[in-house]
């Protein structure tokens, strides 16, 4: 439900909370002045280093059909917000939890979208560090995966925030990873290929040979980007089971909004009259003076 307080930053009515992290809440909000609904997360409280991933997540503006990433973000007094687009249709890990093993097909086409995602975080000088199913978000409707998530992300060539030790959800971090290795795409490369075994439960087929690259414990002999593992994913022969995967339709998991959005338009429009109205009022006081 919607919250009775003011607009966070002037700008953010918190409708209803739809997550929980280690870094705060996300919350369901209507963008006065974007006139949209978006997902607002919300820093709980924090210390100087929580503060400086955030800014850090807030940094990252990756534009790709699947990367979600943070588009603003404001302050109000000690309480900071990232504003991103709103995905509604869940995660890959609740898509698994509902139906086990998924067909390979399904899977390919997952896996697919998610390799895009970093070919274009790694291009932007970023790795991800946390690629596990609960940061791959699902729009509604035809299978569409956005990586999202990017609180632990490490650009590269820049001082590392998290120290030395290891980063990312242990079974999906790459050993080296594990081990305070310095970050690499090598290292998403590995998560997505874990992120593809788990999927498909394991079962033998034809992606075995490729997610058997991307988790090898040497990073040197994993496929040296993901644009690479992208095209050997593409030769591979399940283009014919295509129908399968195109006929999952993911529903959307939050329903409809508490919170119009015609009434964050009319919230814009009384703002702008009181603004008129005051207008008027200070001109003619001037001109009462004069």
């Amino acid at each position: 439900m919607r919250t009775t307080e003011p607009p966070l930053a002037g700008r953010y009515v918190l409708l209803d909370p739809i997550g929980v992290g280690g870094m705060g809440s996300v919350w369901r909000a209507w963008d006065l002045r974007e006139r949209r609904l978006v997902a607002a997360k919300l820093l709980g409280r924090y210390d100087d280093a929580l503060l400086q991933r955030f800014v850090r997540e807030q940094a990252v503006r990756v534009r790709h059909p699947h990367v979600v990433a943070p588009t603003d973000w404001a302050a109000d007094g000690r309480r900071v917000v990232l504003s991103m687009d709103l995905v509604t249709g869940g995660s890959v890990a609740e898509l698994r939890a509902e139906h086990g093993p998924l067909p390979e097909p399904v899977v390919a086409r997952l896996l697919d979208q998610l390799l895009q995602a970093l070919a274009a975080v790694h291009a932007a000088g970023i790795v991800h560090r946390d690629v596990k199913p609960a940061n791959l978000l699902l729009d509604p409707g035809p299978l569409h995966l956005r990586l999202a998530d990017f609180g632990v992300a490490a650009v590269l060539g820049e001082q590392r925030l998290t120290g030395a030790g290891p980063v990312g959800t242990r079974g999906y971090a790459a050993p080296e990873q594990e081990r305070g290795a310095a970050p690499h795409p090598a290292q998403d490369l590995y998560a997505a290929g874990v992120v593809g075994r788990e999927l498909t439960g394991r079962r033998p087929g034809v992606l075995d040979p490729l997610l058997a690259a991307l988790t090898d414990p040497d990073p040197a002999r994993r496929p040296p980007s993901a644009t690479e593992a992208l095209a050997r994913l593409r030769r591979l022969p399940v283009a014919e089971l295509a129908p399968t995967a195109a006929g999952v339709v993911v529903p959307d998991r939050l329903g409809p909004a508490a919170y119009p959005p015609r009434a964050g338009r009319l919230a814009v429009v009384l703002a702008c009259v009181c603004l008129a109205l005051a207008t008027v009022v200070g001109v003619a006081a001037v001109l009462r003076a004069t």
